[in-house]
């Protein structure tokens, strides 16, 4: 696996900087720069709540939600009760909201989710739910600047509605030149060898289901 791949998946992060003490594709910060002055202008405090996440952190999160250490949710938002599920399925529950290791956009360094941090109100705490970004929710006017915004800036929403794969994530903007050209690096046969050599739970159920996950929660996303 050379250089590019490794970034591709998490495994590599010479081509990440700082950012306002978050990790982003260098290609990504002019973008980034014109993006969050405009959205000052507009009145909002635009705040990054999850930039760069690696393949071991991935890892961390999906063997938490795996063994039921942490909860999967459903689109309503509802914990799923996976104890009755057969492995192929807690993969799917799980992939609706977190990507398996590997094949999220976070390894890219492009992928930020985010949010009006002076929107939120007095008590209130970030879930990063998409009933946050729905008429009544905190982010409403946000999300509605960022639908009228993010392609002037180079952005799109990969995951603007649901698809059949991954669950709405209003909050989940993607730099799309970057992305496109990190997403060339990732194929089913350097994911298949990123799992097969780390201790990802439910790796067996994965791996046989791996071409049909990779074109339902991986490539499946909105056009830009």
């Amino acid at each position: 696996m050379n250089i590019a791949q490794r970034q591709a998946l998490g495994l590599d992060q010479t081509h990440l900087v700082d950012y306002q003490g978050r990790l982003v594709h260098a290609q990504v910060v002019e973008s980034l720069n014109a993006l969050n002055n405009a959205a000052k202008l507009a009145g909002f405090d635009f705040t990054i709540a999850s930039s760069y996440r690696d393949f071991h952190r991935q890892c961390m999160i999906w063997n938490a939600k795996f063994s039921g250490k942490r909860p999967v949710l459903d689109q309503n938002s509802d914990t799923v009760d996976i104890s009755a599920l057969s492995d192929a399925k807690i993969v799917e529950a799980i992939m609706l909201f977190s990507a398996l290791p590997g094949t999220s956009r976070h390894h890219f360094g492009s992928d930020l989710d985010v949010y009006a941090i002076n929107y939120l109100q007095p008590g209130q705490s970030l879930q990063l739910e998409p009933w946050e970004y729905q008429i009544d929710g905190p982010f409403y006017d946000f999300a509605c600047w960022l639908d009228s915004s993010l392609q002037q800036f180079g952005f799109f929403r990969p995951y603007d509605k649901f698809r059949g794969g991954v669950a709405e994530e209003p909050w989940h903007i993607s730099h799309i030149e970057t992305s496109k050209a990190m997403m060339d690096h990732v194929s089913l046969s350097t994911i298949y060898e990123a799992l097969e050599t780390h201790d990802v739970f439910g790796k067996a159920a994965i791996l046989e289901n791996l071409p049909t996950l990779y074109s339902r929660f991986v490539t499946n996303i909105a056009d830009h």
